[in-house]
């Protein structure tokens, strides 16, 4: 049964373009206008986060769209305010729409004596009044399980297997994808399935943190589009090496697919330089001046899913019917 409550949207200060972008969708959707809470989201001079929220929320069924992206703490802090705001003011659910979940990579204890801030962000947002999560491409499935409370974890592999379709539509028999290491081949044997390509892998060892000793390539790329495909690109050191290795094994092309375009340092100057003839990520992280400028770097939009995931929640229907073909095509038709 549908909601009495309406929809509202509202957003910090970590991705705008993106909250925009889903506002405007989910009124082409319902066929009203869809306008973000007005709000203000500022700093004082110690850099404290101020939230005010303008309009009644009473009994209401809020969103709060905030990537923790760079800078990760104020962007989380922004969250949590947001959401305590809210809660004080008598909204009837709080959901946190996160398209990048930062802290995700800090998600097990890797040695001795450290934290697991994946965890510790959990429980945090659920201190905060959040009452479900939506997000996608989580780094580590498992964090599903951090919370106690409903997480709904999108999946860009879908929306990158429409792509590829229209992008490689008259060479998809030379196409492959390639996972760039032994961990990430769950993730490129999904994509891998859905355009129906052969799977090859990129076995990195490393001698010490940071450094990448060697790098092996498992299976036959020769002669082969390669489709590297990640969830996350930072500093892309690894990404543009895998793009050397895979070429130097006989690859006509590499192209690569990742969800969250972190690129940090030097990461936009290392692709642009590197050998790898197009990156393709998603809106989830605001993209800098730099990777809009970026000649080889194209950006997909992921509003058009992250609309649709917040009208099924809103309706109380299912949210994993986006994963198909069928269910998504329609949504980004004339869109990619």
């Amino acid at each position: 049964m549908p909601s009495m409550t309406e929809p509202k949207l509202i957003t910090g200060n970590a991705n705008l373009p993106l909250a925009n972008a889903i506002a405007r969708r989910m009124s082409m959707h319902r066929g009203i206008s869809q306008n973000l809470v007005d709000a203000r989201v500022e700093r004082f001079n110690d850099q404290e986060i101020f939230v005010e929220v303008y309009e009644n929320v009473r009994g209401e069924d809020m969103f709060i769209i905030q990537p923790t992206s760079n800078p990760a703490n104020d962007n989380l802090m922004e969250l949590l305010i947001i959401s305590d705001a809210l809660r004080r003011s008598s909204a009837s659910r709080i959901t946190a729409v996160i398209p990048y979940f930062g802290y995700a990579r800090q998600d097990r204890r890797s040695k001795a004596r450290t934290p697991i801030s994946a965890k510790l962000v959990a429980n945090m947002m659920v201190e905060a009044g959040i009452e479900r999560v939506l997000t996608m491409d989580l780094h580590a499935a498992q964090i599903q399980g951090f919370f106690d409370i409903p997480v709904d974890n999108l999946y860009a592999s879908p929306v990158f297997a429409l792509d590829i379709l229209h992008q490689f539509k008259d060479t998809l028999e030379d196409v492959m994808v390639v996972s760039p290491d032994v961990g990430g081949v769950a993730r490129a044997r999904e994509l891998a399935k859905r355009i129906n390509a052969p799977l090859s892998i990129v076995d990195k060892r490393r001698e010490r943190p940071g450094e990448i000793a060697e790098m092996t390539v498992i299976g036959d790329v020769s002669g082969k589009k390669c489709i590297i495909v990640d969830d996350i690109c930072d500093t892309a050191g690894t990404l543009c090496k895998a793009a050397e290795v895979l070429m130097s094994h006989g690859a006509t092309e590499v192209h690569s697919y990742i969800t969250h375009g972190v690129l940090s340092g030097p990461a936009v100057e290392r692709i642009t330089k590197s050998v790898m003839n197009s990156l393709v990520i998603t809106d989830s992280i605001e993209a800098t001046d730099n990777v809009k400028a970026a000649s080889n770097i194209r950006i997909l939009p992921t509003a058009p899913i992250f609309a649709q995931a917040i009208l099924n929640i809103w309706n109380g229907t299912s949210v994993s019917s986006l994963f198909e073909t069928e269910t998504l095509g329609p949504i980004y038709e004339g869109i990619l």
